[in-house]
């Protein structure tokens, strides 16, 4: 396991997923894609993103396109463009449905956690 991070109250972790195309390799392995945000709840960024794909340069990428967004002023659509405009993966349409996943728990999460 590598270093571990000091995560602060402030720090919540959100995943979603969504169903893979049938006609690329990972879903031999895996029938979802899983994306997870790690969202400094206070500030809205999204400070670390987990991918569940096989290739490294895959989840690097995705991890530049995402870190450093912030899902509380900028909301999702920002994130969808850039991975539509930027990334032609066969995953893409998979990894966009979850990245709103990821979203709508956060607004959910954040109605309930915030009155």
């Amino acid at each position: 396991m590598g270093q571990l991070q000091d995560f602060s109250e402030e720090h919540v972790y959100f995943v979603s997923y969504a169903k893979l195309p049938e006609d690329m390799s990972a879903t031999y392995i895996h029938r979802v894609v899983g994306v997870g945000f790690l969202i400094n709840t206070k500030t809205g960024i999204i400070e670390d993103v987990m991918v569940t794909l096989l290739s490294d340069l895959c989840k690097e990428f995705l991890h530049y396109l995402i870190v450093g967004h912030n899902i509380e002023e900028d909301g999702v659509e920002g994130l969808v463009e850039k991975v539509e405009n930027r990334f032609f993966g066969y995953s893409q349409k998979a990894i966009i449905v979850a990245i709103k996943g990821v979203h709508r728990r956060y607004l959910h999460w954040k109605k309930d956690n915030r009155k």
